[in-house]
């Protein structure tokens, strides 16, 4: 399935936080996560629970929601299957490609490292995963 243009516009180049959400096992987990996004892929760098999960079960959501003073504007949830890369080259041109958006923002020291398991915190488990979309919806409030 191919992402909606209405949908890429909105999330292309935006930098808002994306939740991955995973379960193995019938546990769900969902954590908030930077993303970058191109051509019907969501990517993102981490570790820990999210990247473990992955490994176990390829099938994850993600969803992405624009606030303005906080309240909702809009919403969009996608599912897809995770691709694991730990190819060196890869996870840095990732890096390249995410980080920027995020860190010229003015973020607290948590936000500002990726938080507790995500690519900025320098762990050395972490990979890059690439959400291949295969449905999406935008819901506008």
């Amino acid at each position: 399935m191919s992402v909606p243009a209405e949908i890429e516009d909105l999330i292309a180049g935006a930098a808002l936080s994306a939740h991955l959400a995973t379960t193995v096992d019938d546990r769900p987990h969902v954590a908030p996560v930077w993303y970058g996004y191109d051509d019907g892929i969501v990517s993102t760098l981490t570790g820990g629970r999210k990247l473990e999960n992955c490994r176990r079960n390829q099938r994850v959501a993600v969803s992405i929601e624009r606030l303005r003073e906080g309240d909702p504007v809009w919403m969009v949830a996608m599912q897809g299957t995770a691709e694991i890369v730990e190819d060196a080259g890869r996870i840095e041109a990732a890096r390249e490609r995410i980080f920027p958006k995020y860190r010229d923002r003015e973020t607290d020291s948590h936000e500002a490292d990726g938080g507790e398991d995500d690519a900025g915190s320098g762990g050395s488990s972490n990979a890059l995963i690439e959400v291949s979309i295969g449905s999406a919806t935008l819901q506008r409030y």
